[in-house]
């Protein structure tokens, strides 16, 4: 059985999501004997964003630089570890209401025509279904569905979109939010989600 962990922010060793990320790993890996784990921080070695030339070399079109070969390859990469992959964990803060560019970058490597969805006669087809797919979100303030600021939360929202477009309709959230309103939060926040880890189903 095949992991991917992917980690998005840009803290570093700071990170919460990080930590929860890591956490998630570890009891799945602790689990699930011979399980395989390939890990991609889109932080420290980000793929870029997309342009006319890799739209152009997906229809075909041969690179016409080392770069942009480079580039067609590293998109290549990223769609086959994901594919390859029986469980998706992703660290996953809020930034600015939404998610990381870099994480941006890496979803639209993974939602490709013919490969993780398709259209049809009937509509959109996924075509990843079967995978598990585990989110470990951070929040600074509160954005939850009850709370003001629940019209301004475009990231759990949209990875729910996101997943559930190509097949992945059971997305497992861990959250802690509420980490940058003072101390005592952040360690609630950061102790329930470390223990929503613990109760994760082995693979």
């Amino acid at each position: 059985m095949k992991l991917l962990h992917i980690d998005a922010s840009i803290l570093g060793g700071h990170s919460v999501s990080r930590q929860l990320s890591a956490a998630a790993v570890e009891r799945l890996r602790k689990a699930t004997p011979g399980l395989e784990v390939t890990y991609r921080d889109i932080s420290s070695a980000p793929l870029s964003h997309l342009s006319g030339a890799h739209l152009a070399a997906a229809q075909g079109a041969t690179p016409e630089t080392a770069t942009m070969r480079a580039d067609v390859a590293a998109s290549a990469a990223a769609l086959d570890e994901f594919l390859a992959a029986d469980i998706v964990v992703i660290g996953a803060p809020m930034y600015n209401f939404t998610i990381p560019s870099q994480l941006k970058a890496w979803i639209d490597r993974i939602l490709v025509a013919g490969k993780t969805f398709k259209y049809s006669e009937t509509g959109v087809e996924g075509l990843a279904k079967g995978k598990r797919v585990i989110v470990t979100i951070t929040r600074g303030g509160f954005y939850g569905a009850d709370t003001p600021a629940a019209a301004g939360e475009h990231l759990e929202t949209y990875l729910r979109w996101v997943f559930g477009f190509i097949g992945v309709t059971d997305l497992e959230i861990i959250l802690a939010e509420g980490i940058q309103t003072g101390p005592e939060q952040r360690e609630k926040a950061v102790a329930n989600a470390l223990q929503a880890v613990t109760d994760l189903r082995a693979a």
